[in-house]
């Protein structure tokens, strides 16, 4: 059997929810203790340059308070990477943004963006903090990454979660399988996230070689219905499941 695979939770939407009457509630911090308490091993959130639901208050609270460890989620910009040293969370992903889009449509270009990548991973390696680079499930960008030296990589299971041929299915989830596995034999910790639910997660999870997955907007969809310590357990339990019987 597999080792256990660590799950991760993105409370980004219940700041989303808190933002659209710019209220105090509900609070993303109340939102990370519940989600340690339902078997969360990790905190993500995602500080957007239009702060559009996470806040820098929020973030320093979150270090404050979260028992687990704290994953940020940032953009490659210098702006970002002050505000990274000078939280101190324990992870740093790097991801792609445009202002225009509703959620992270794909994963850095880290090829064509190595060397402005080094200069924002390099400060953070040096200050301790544990560096992931966002990426599709492409083997040249786990070569590129690995030239970097980051820690991890996070692969983008988009592509496999918008899939709805079975044809597609499948071969998006070989792409996943084979990059982690190039990834992992290249010295690179393993992650991955982004649509991921508890009807499409499990052969996700299967995968030996992916460490952890970070999951937040079906959780906390879920969490409307049955509370987010409940919605938290369903999701673990459902990776448990998958990985004892890989």
């Amino acid at each position: 059997m597999a080792a256990p695979i660590r799950l991760g939770v993105n409370v980004d939407h219940v700041a989303t929810l808190r933002q659209a009457r710019r209220s105090a509630y509900p609070d993303p911090v109340e939102a990370a203790r519940l989600a340690e308490r339902g078997g969360a091993q990790g905190i993500t959130v995602h500080l957007r340059e239009d702060r559009r639901h996470i806040q820098d208050h929020d973030v320093e609270r979150l270090r404050a308070s979260v028992r687990t460890k704290l994953n940020l989620e940032m953009a490659a910009t210098a702006e970002m990477c002050a505000k990274a040293l000078a939280v101190r969370p324990d992870d740093v992903c790097i991801v792609p943004e445009r202002r225009e889009e509703l959620t992270t449509e794909g994963g850095l270009d880290v090829v064509a963006q190595r060397a402005a990548l080094r200069e924002i991973v390099e400060p953070l390696r040096r200050a301790g903090i544990r560096v992931s680079l966002f990426v599709d499930p492409d083997p040249r960008q786990m070569g590129a990454a690995a030239e970097l030296r980051v820690d991890a990589v996070e692969l983008h299971t988009g592509g496999y979660a918008e899939a709805r041929d079975p044809y597609r299915l499948d071969a998006e989830l070989a792409r996943l399988r084979a990059c982690a596995r190039q990834a992992d034999e290249a010295g690179l910790q393993v992650n991955a996230g982004h649509g991921l639910r508890l009807d499409n997660v499990r052969p996700v999870a299967a995968v030996r070689e992916i460490v952890e997955l970070n999951i937040g907007h079906s959780i906390v969809g879920r969490a409307v219905f049955v509370g987010l310590e409940a919605a938290v357990r369903e999701m673990r339990a459902a990776l448990d499941q998958a990985r004892r019987q890989s």
